[in-house]
């Protein structure tokens, strides 16, 4: 069992409700698509020593005394990260994925300029231009979306939208576009109308790492990531950029958007890239979308609807209208039995974001644990048994900790 008994002793509310997480965690076939779980080396520097010391600068140029060992640890980030993206630069200080956004913006943009982004409810993210979000408050955000049929990005009609906006910036990405992004049409798009290219590929990188799925790096002016979801390391981000903004990109990070780094998680990506840049990794993530498509072709058996038909990576995207539910409502019956996941919309919502027509589902996690193809196809059934009301709650939840408990995640069995 995880050893957290100093929390114990100072605080046992909070103990008790790590260990309760511990349990869940354990218990639960966890579906969301932007979650994994951590090797427990990550864990280990997570909650090192490290969080006692301030480094504010970068590698060899600190604003701080006694960074020596901070500067090997965060120069490794680095020097794995770029070699792991063959990407010209690296800055590994980023809190998390929107914080890059935010700093790739403050480094590209001015107040006010024109940036073409995809539509927060047809995949998109919510630090792409969404109105609730400063990016969408600080600059003049527009948005192409996916077609409605197909589901899948109509690069033609971007090019339209490119043509008449003009933008300074075209951000291409998504967090739930279940297909291969095409890169290459994306700086073919901007090439024509004079923009810049950024890329968030926070939900696909642990494929992109390991050629899995088209890499942006090269096309791009600058690229995002968290480095957790698919990469598998702690909840955190980076940014990648071309050689020409990397002052630009650190200067905007710190002092622009930041003060002290948090050396801890940076000890945490650096330990992450390392496992990322392990043989075996391509075998993880081939496994994560053999997972997905056997998600697909049973999906499918099952007479459920998925978003543009399928999936090309780690994410389905389901879309619950021809069953009578929405989102919300299948998220809760799913989190009575054990099966985690989130509602999301989908293209053409009538529902608000707090009610959704759609179900975004991820194999990441599950593949984590060592599940395969024929546990999948177990999961849909407890899917669509748990959404058709084909067998109780109490029975459903038996399979489910059935099924988790042969696939432990850190060895604490329910």
């Amino acid at each position: 069992m995880m050893n957290y008994s100093e929390i114990e002793k100072i605080d046992t509310d909070v103990y008790r409700a790590l260990i309760n997480e511990l349990r869940r965690q354990e218990r639960n076939i966890e579906l969301i698509a932007s979650e994994n779980y951590v090797p427990k080396a990550i864990l280990e520097a997570d909650g090192s020593i490290l969080t006692n010391k301030y480094a504010e600068g970068l590698p060899g140029k600190r604003y701080y005394g006694g960074c020596e060992n901070i500067d090997i640890i965060e120069q490794l980030a680095i020097d794995r990260a770029k070699k792991l993206f063959g990407a010209d630069h690296v800055n590994v200080q980023p809190h998390s994925g929107s914080d890059a956004n935010s700093a790739a913006y403050f480094a590209l943009l001015e107040d006010g300029d024109k940036v073409l982004s995809m539509n927060l409810s047809e995949g998109g993210h919510l630090s792409h231009g969404s109105k609730v979000n400063h990016s969408g408050k600080r600059y003049d955000f527009y948005n192409y979306g996916v077609d409605k049929k197909t589901g899948l990005i109509d690069y033609d009609h971007v090019l339209d939208l490119a043509r008449d906006i003009n933008p300074k910036l075209i951000v291409c990405g998504a967090s739930a576009y279940p297909r291969e992004i095409d890169f290459r049409k994306f700086k073919e798009i901007a090439d024509e109308v004079g923009a810049l290219l950024m890329a968030d590929i926070a939900h696909i990188a642990g494929l992109v790492v390991c050629g899995e799925h088209m890499s942006p790096v090269d096309y791009c002016d600058v690229v995002t990531t968290t480095t957790h979801k698919t990469l598998r390391g702690p909840r955190s981000g980076i940014i990648l950029c071309k050689e020409k903004w990397a002052k630009k990109i650190d200067k905007a990070v710190f002092p622009g958007l930041q003060g002290g780094p948090l050396e801890h998680i940076i000890a945490a990506k650096a330990i992450g890239f390392k496992q990322n840049l392990d043989p075996s990794w391509l075998t993880y993530a081939r496994q994560i979308k053999a997972n997905a498509k056997q998600m697909e072709i049973t999906f499918k058996k099952n007479n459920f609807d998925l978003v543009s038909g399928g999936t090309d990576n780690h994410l389905l995207l389901l879309d619950l209208r021809n069953m009578g539910i929405t989102g919300k409502e299948a998220q809760s019956l799913l989190d009575e039995v054990y099966i985690t996941t989130n509602k999301n919309t989908i293209p053409g919502e009538e529902l608000s974001p707090n009610i959704t027509s759609g179900l975004r589902i991820g194999t990441a996690a599950v593949t984590t644990r060592g599940m395969k193809e024929s546990e999948m196809e177990t999961i849909v059934d407890l899917i669509k048994k748990t959404l058709k009301k084909e067998d109780t709650v109490e029975n459903i939840r038996k399979e489910v900790v059935n099924l988790t408990n042969r696939f432990p995640v850190y060895g604490e069995k329910i």
